[in-house]
């Protein structure tokens, strides 16, 4: 059904002074502290959007035009569920906090179908196989993957003050939903991640002595703490070797590693590995998971390990665990005891 909502007249330009509509969407998702991914996620939807219904203008349309964009990406497009969602969520975002339209319900359309599959999960053999054929910073990266529960960029994004090896544990800042939670780290990781940290300081003082700009800080730390971004404490644990453009700010800085790099330095280790399985850095996570589930640990623990916001979420790994060895035991296996 299309919205109710008396819809303003348009014009092809903004009024003299006010920014373009997508400029809009920036200011409003930046203010409210949304990631640069999702920034970047949410205004490819909104385009996408208003070139399907050929560049009108979404004050134009309502719910309506956002379910047969939806329905076109479900059935002509063939899109995984999570993808269809993410591009409702940002249409709902345009209209609600930029165009300041409540919209009704959009239920006239058709949800892509979201299959139920359990996680690709690694052996405790397969995990050593795989950490085994990395090397150096890659191997720094997979043992917290597995060994902390972390999300790729959850590692590639801790800053040194994030690591407290007295209590041998991460704070991960800022985690997936804006949360803030604390993890393991492994004994295993602390020396060479110790060494580590001794060049990456060298690394930092370097900067420091070029002056370049120090690096980015969330929201609006940098301008109430114009110099914490120089300071040891918020550098990089895996500060990139180069310095790169800040897509937001414009300046020329020290961002963390590409995750493209670890995840193609993960895809040719299970390779050489001999692993079959399609699995990824996630899968590092998902093994941390059942791996302390197999060791008895309680599943609220490892929820609060992950971060997971509900125990349902966490309680997908008990189904890995319902599987094989630790599962039913197949008749076939009793043939030779009867």
């Amino acid at each position: 059904m299309a919205s109710t909502n008396p819809l303003p007249s348009i014009q092809s330009q903004p009024p003299a002074g006010q920014p373009k509509l997508l400029d809009r969407v920036r200011t409003a998702l930046r203010v409210r502290h949304y990631s640069l991914r999702t920034e970047e996620a949410y205004i490819h939807w909104i385009r996408r959007y208003i070139f399907f219904h050929h560049k009108r203008h979404p004050l134009e349309m309502g719910e309506a035009e956002i379910g047969s964009f939806l329905n076109h990406l479900a059935e002509k497009e063939n899109v995984a569920a999570s993808t269809q969602n993410q591009a409702l969520c940002a249409l709902m975002f345009l209209y609600k906090q930029v165009l300041q339209i409540e919209l009704g319900q959009v239920n006239n359309f058709i949800w892509a179908k979201k299959p139920k599959k359990l996680p690709v999960v690694f052996t405790q053999q397969e995990m050593k196989a795989v950490l085994s054929q990395l090397s150096g910073i890659y191997r720094i990266i997979g043992e917290l993957l597995y060994g902390s529960g972390l999300r790729l960029m959850e590692c590639l994004r801790l800053r040194v003050k994030d690591i407290d090896f007295g209590y041998c544990q991460i704070v991960v800042q800022d985690a997936k939903g804006g949360k803030d939670r604390v993890t393991v780290l492994p004994s295993v990781v602390i020396e060479p991640l110790t060494r580590h940290l001794d060049q990456v300081k060298k690394l930092h003082l370097k900067d420091q002595e070029e002056n370049h700009p120090g690096v980015q800080l969330p929201y609006a730390l940098e301008r109430k703490y114009p110099n914490a971004g120089k300071s040891w404490g918020w550098f990089w644990v895996f500060p990139a070797s180069n310095l790169s453009i800040d897509p937001r700010s414009g300046i020329r800085r020290r961002h963390h590693l590409h995750e493209s790099a670890i995840q193609k330095a993960v895809q040719e280790a299970i390779r050489k590995a001999g692993i079959q399985k399609h699995a990824g850095c996630h899968t590092f996570r998902h093994s941390f998971a059942t791996h302390l589930l197999e060791s008895g640990y309680d599943i609220r623990t490892v929820q609060e390990l992950l971060g997971h916001k509900d125990v349902k979420t966490t309680m997908i790994y008990t189904h890995v665990l319902n599987r094989g060895k630790l599962g039913v035991r197949s008749p076939a296996d009793r043939l030779g005891t009867e």
